[in-house]
């Protein structure tokens, strides 16, 4: 094992050279230990920050349209002006930050995003009018775009080529830890006995501040993704750093580990241009680009489009208070989680192909035959959440899966940019277009309008599915490397993947 010395001061900084480096391998054969737990903390945790914003505005929309509430605003304008403009804001900061996150590194902007959207979410809980109010779910959404791209990239990047796909969908559907935290939140913080009411939902937001802030402070010691820094002219940290990981994991395992296999010859380089990515995305990588398309769509068109207006259903067709909405929430948020959790596994093992496809089309049959039931008027509100649960279930740990598939599919200089275009343009599709689409059926009170909306989640994820069945790679237990190699490669061979232990 190759061993540099730390020297403690700034190491050189080179460009234009030819280095052979065995960084990506000696990463890829690391056996789990607590430094992966520290990185999946850092990073992972603020998707449930992600999951508490988006929930506490879904819930509060009809508190917020209430007189006293201290905004002019309607429940309408809530889930669907407001949440179109969040996710305008999530797509215009993933592509803004992916590029950044290419080019300056992974770790100056997972430190960046966070402080944007820790920042906007404060100025919300201030909101005095309805401009204000917008103009912060904005920017709120465009810290959290550059979070998507920034963390994924990190997140598979630093993770064994063993574990990453469980990982990476576990986090991803950490969202629901804190769609059900802001279920259960907005209970308290709603019942006017507790709080007043232009207070509760104030000091909601106030709590992701705080929480972020903590995730912030853990963030600090997660470190450069290595194999951003050999590419970038900086292989001299690159293995320092990863020396650095391996003793601490030999120390804590008590074992050497064993020597890594597999090199690879890369053209050090400071920056990939625009039309390089382009070029090589939908080029190069013509039929993945459709994969990655395919997948975000559909996930963005059911969960941005329907789901999110789940609470206006509860309260339009079964007459559910405002103030409960949180406990139907809860639990379709908990089924949602349970699908990454109980089924990440499989998508190492079975593999990518199956896992994808499968939990596509499940959960758009599942929803198809919800929005029968629910138009033949067999629901209740108690059964109309079991069967949502059921659905997200697959449903989850499918979409989670859009992000893993195209963080891996595509070479590392186009990574996070890829991240951010495929999140930009599925979920501009499904996430702008579909609030302000479905808002409007799910709240007319008509049930047929209602039952449309779920049979077009249904159909494109469906579609999705079938895209999934031809077109999925099987990436389960490869390195980054032999799914696709790096621009910067001298030789074009992919580095061997290790063999699973």
């Amino acid at each position: 094992m190759h061993t540099p010395p730390a020297t403690g001061y700034p190491l050189p900084v080179t460009t234009n050279a030819t280095i052979t480096t065995s960084v990506p391998a000696r990463l890829d054969r690391l056996p789990w230990s607590r430094w992966h737990w520290t990185v999946v903390i850092g990073l992972g945790t603020v998707w449930i920050l992600d999951g508490l914003e988006v929930t506490v505005v879904g819930n509060i929309a009809g508190r917020l349209s209430e007189e006293g509430s201290g905004l002019p605003i309607t429940s309408g304008q809530v889930t669907g002006l407001a949440a179109a403009l969040y996710v305008a804001g999530a797509c215009s900061g993933a592509l803004f930050f992916g590029r950044m996150t290419d080019k300056f590194g992974r770790k100056k902007l997972f430190i960046v995003t966070l402080a944007v959207y820790l920042a906007a979410t404060a100025l919300t809980a201030l909101s005095f009018s309805s401009w204000w109010f917008f103009a912060f779910r904005f920017l709120t959404g465009f810290g959290i775009g550059g979070e998507y791209a920034a963390i994924n990239s990190a997140i598979d990047e630093l993770i064994p080529a063993t574990f990453r796909g469980r990982v990476d969908l576990i986090i991803n559907g950490s969202f629901w830890i804190g769609a059900v935290g802001g279920s259960l939140l907005s209970i308290l913080m709603l019942d006017t006995d507790v709080f007043p009411a232009d207070v509760g939902w104030r000091l909601t937001f106030a709590l992701g501040v705080v929480l972020g802030l903590v995730i912030l402070l853990v963030r600090r010691h997660v470190p450069e993704s290595p194999r951003w820094l050999f590419i970038h002219g900086r292989g001299g940290e690159a293995e320092e750093l990863v020396t650095s990981i391996e003793r601490r994991v030999e120390a804590e395992k008590g074992t050497e580990l064993p020597p890594s296999e597999g090199e690879i010859t890369i053209h050090q380089r400071e920056a990939t241009t625009f039309a390089e990515i382009a070029r090589t995305v939908f080029s190069d990588y013509r039929r993945r680009a459709v994969l990655g398309l395919a997948l975000f769509i559909g996930q963005a068109f059911l969960y941005n489009a329907i789901t999110f207006g789940f609470g206006a259903i509860l309260t339009t067709f079964f007459d559910v208070s405002t103030s409960h909405t949180g406990y139907f929430f809860a639990v379709i948020a908990a089924g949602n989680f349970m699908g990454p959790l109980l089924l990440g596994k499989l998508f190492d093992s079975v593999g990518r192909r199956v896992m994808i496809s499968s939990t596509y089309l499940l959960s758009g049959l599942l929803l198809f035959g919800t929005a029968w039931l629910f138009g033949a008027g067999h629901l209740t509100a108690n059964t109309l959440t079991a069967c949502w649960a059921v659905v997200l279930f697959f449903a989850s740990a499918g979409a989670s899966s859009a992000y893993l598939t195209v963080s891996e599919i595509f070479p590392m200089e186009t990574r996070a940019m890829a991240i951010a275009f495929f999140y930009a343009l599925g979920t501009a599709a499904g996430g702008i277009s579909g609030p302000l689409l479905f808002s409007g059926l799910t709240s007319s009170g008509v049930v047929g309008d209602t039952v449309l909306a779920f049979r077009i989640g249904a159909s494109l994820m469906c579609a999705a599915g079938l895209v999934a069945a031809f077109l999925a790679v099987p990436a389960e237990r490869r390195s980054l490397e032999s799914i696709a190699a790096p621009l910067s490669t001298r030789s074009g061979k992919p580095v061997p993947t290790p063999v699973p232990r």
